[in-house]
């Protein structure tokens, strides 16, 4: 029962808990927003990217091994890391001129 309670309790107070990060990556008129993204390192993280445009978007990253289609006007989810600190580019395959971003880990 106490082990119920202290988990309430942070589930009320609003402290994520290990494995509860999540970042919002917006496609907007062909573009990625924010275009520069902080996260921890050695964490996993839930991105979760929303296509607001008509057309459909790829989120493309060598640096990161991954790739996801983002249909037109839908969001999905991509889980990356956990990540060694550094730097890790990432842009849109379909419109990579002004789709594009990095995500910095720290």
């Amino acid at each position: 029962m106490k082990k119920f309670l202290v988990v309430a309790g942070l589930l009320m107070s609003g402290i994520a808990l290990a494995g509860d990060e999540e970042v919002v990556l917006v496609i907007e008129n062909h573009q990625m927003k924010p275009s520069t993204i902080e996260i921890p390192a050695d964490k996993k993280i839930k991105l979760i990217m929303t296509n607001k445009d008509n057309t459909p978007e790829e989120f493309e990253s060598y640096d990161l091994a991954r790739e996801k289609i983002v249909p037109a006007n839908s969001t999905t989810d991509l889980y990356i890391g956990p990540l060694k600190p550094g730097i890790y580019k990432f842009h849109g395959e379909l419109n990579p001129k002004t789709a594009h971003g990095e995500i910095i880990v720290k």
